[in-house]
């Protein structure tokens, strides 16, 4: 029998810091007009941070945090390989959410590296 504990173990720093950019950027697309449909949307490809709507498009967001840009900022490390990931899972969410094909999609990147937030519309 499987049981779950009733203490939940604390996240990891890391992804506490995530969350928390995350948070941030859904804040600053929700203030530039965007309408939030879904964060953090799981799939067998991958995942995508938030899932946001506009009149006429759906729109698949990747949210990078650096701390600093030592090792490139925050929108350089959104690479082919992350660019194909965060497709095919969004090509996945379509297929089980016909309501939104007749609406064009974009995907976005909001990159924040220290405190500068760069939002990038139709980043690939």
């Amino acid at each position: 029998m499987l049981t779950t504990s009733k203490k939940q173990k604390k996240k990891a720093e890391h992804l506490q810091k995530g969350e928390h950019w995350e948070h941030e950027a859904l804040t600053f697309l929700k203030k530039n007009g965007l309408t939030p449909l879904q964060k953090n949307y799981h799939c067998n490809y991958g995942e995508i941070d938030l899932i946001m709507l506009d009149t006429s498009h759906i729109i698949f967001v990747e949210v990078r945090y650096r701390k600093n840009d030592n090792f490139g900022d925050a929108l350089q490390s959104v690479n082919s390989k992350k660019q194909i990931k965060i497709a095919n899972s969004a090509q996945n969410f379509l297929i089980k959410n016909t309501q939104f094909k007749h609406l064009a999609i974009r995907f976005d990147v909001i990159g924040i590296t220290g405190s500068d937030l760069q939002w990038i519309q139709n980043a690939f």
